[in-house]
């Protein structure tokens, strides 16, 4: 086959040459999975992480069956920030314009903080496709502005957020104007069980897939721990940022208040730093991705809202200032970094308290390296585990010795003293065997 492997899904010439102007040769693994079951008409629902390219698994397909003849909404994709609608929104643009006058394919996007009258104004000409978050998308619904009745398709991206963010009902209430059969595809890094009741409602045996990763975190990613052992992390994170020297580095938090308090301390110490959370207007935010696009800042301070569904290009650092509650999100967060082949670096400042979490994300598969920084240069410290397995080791040494020996039928006078130097002697040799291994 000569070509990108994309070409056996028989796309319109205009998406064939987008995606390989692009330089995507070979679909990702849920690519392969999703395109043919959209290409059929039939509702998926589609569990993968981020980073797997699942936007394009929906968006293409999608594309190929739109009808420019047809002045009507036929498809609508929910996002559940602003940032990922712009983003998506984008994703399409960059396809579309390959295509010819006589097949223009048109594409808005609707998100709060934008002129809502203007948007109603330009609704007179209804558009192919329609991205936006549910809320936004909703109120122009309400308003009788955007018919959404005519749409056969609609995406649910980033399921599993646009629950915990209480958009759920905006989305039930644009998919109940759509037609019976409607076409849907729900994507989420998990799927929670209060999700399950909305996708019973639209979807009936839709096919359900689960890409699982094939490692939890991307192979040219390193991990780091570095113990805080009560001292300042505000300075250990400016020391461990100054040391780095990243290209791009986001410093995760869990609250808008904490990143704002932290956003502060670094620029109070002469650090080029921005901010992403929910707490900016709508206008601050766009600003704020346009300068991070211009790399104005070298240095970001993020809630878990940019850790999903935001592409942020060049991130070469992650810092966890504070674990987040929810281990899954670990994955996410680092996620931002070693993408596309390079490298990466995640670094999470601990506190004693979080050994147990550490322990559940060693059991996931992550391997972390031990750091700390000592005389303003990074040096390597022992496993956080060594004295557990030294331990550990001990006792089946003195499990295996007390099975070798045992205990006569008759005790005689002086028992315990040879017992115990049998003991000893098979306890020297256990070792001695340990050390040349």
């Amino acid at each position: 086959m000569t070509g990108s492997q994309f070409r056996k899904y028989n796309l319109k010439n205009f998406i064939i040459n987008a995606i390989e102007d692009m330089g995507y040769q070979k679909p990702t693994e849920i690519q392969e999975k999703v395109i043919p079951i959209v290409l059929r008409r039939e509702s998926a629902i589609g569990q993968s992480q981020t980073g797997t390219g699942k936007t394009f698994a929906y968006i293409l397909p999608i594309l190929q069956k739109i009808d420019p003849i047809k002045k009507e909404v036929q498809a609508v994709i929910t996002a559940p920030t602003r940032e990922l609608a712009n983003q998506i929104y984008h994703q399409i643009l960059k396809i579309t314009e390959y295509g010819n006058d006589d097949e223009e394919i048109v594409t808005r996007c609707y998100i709060g903080g934008t002129d809502k009258a203007r948007s109603i104004e330009k609704l007179k000409i209804q558009p192919h496709i329609v991205v936006g978050t549910p809320s936004r998308i909703n109120d122009l619904v309400q308003e009788k502005a955007l018919f959404v009745h005519t749409a056969q398709m609609l995406v649910v991206d980033e399921a599993d957020l646009m629950l915990d963010m209480g958009f759920i009902l905006d989305v039930d209430k644009v998919a109940s104007k759509m037609p019976s059969d409607l076409e849907m595809y729900v994507f989420s890094a998990t799927i929670p069980d209060k999700l399950k009741p909305f996708l019973k409602k639209y979807m009936e045996n839709p096919n359900y897939i689960h890409v699982e990763p094939q490692q939890v975190s991307a192979s040219y990613l390193t991990h780091s721990l570095l113990p805080s052992r009560h001292r300042d992390k505000v300075e250990l994170t400016y020391k461990a940022l100054n040391l780095f020297n990243p290209y791009l580095a986001i410093v995760f938090t869990n609250t808008k208040k904490k990143a704002d308090e932290l956003a502060d301390a670094l620029l109070a110490r002469g650090l080029k730093v921005g901010r992403i959370h929910g707490n900016l207007s709508p206008r601050d935010r766009k600003r704020i991705m346009k300068q991070i696009q211009n790399l104005d800042f070298q240095f970001i301070i993020a809630t878990d809202l940019a850790a999903r569904g935001i592409d942020i290009e060049g991130v070469s650092h992650i810092i966890n200032f504070e674990l987040p509650s929810d281990l899954d999100f670990y994955i996410h967060r680092v996620g931002r970094t070693a993408r596309g082949g390079y490298s990466g670096t995640a670094l999470t400042i601990y506190d004693q308290s979080d050994q147990d979490a550490l322990n559940k994300l060693e059991k996931m598969g992550i391997q972390f390296k031990h750091v700390d920084i000592k005389n303003n240069e990074w040096i390597v410290l022992d496993d956080r585990n060594k004295r557990k397995k030294r331990e550990k080791q001990t006792n089946d040494i003195d499990e295996k010795t007390r099975s070798l020996v045992q205990k006569p039928k008759k005790v005689k006078p002086g028992y315990k003293k040879k017992m115990q130097n049998e003991l000893d002697k098979i306890k020297k040799r256990e070792r001695r065997i340990q050390k040349k291994k």
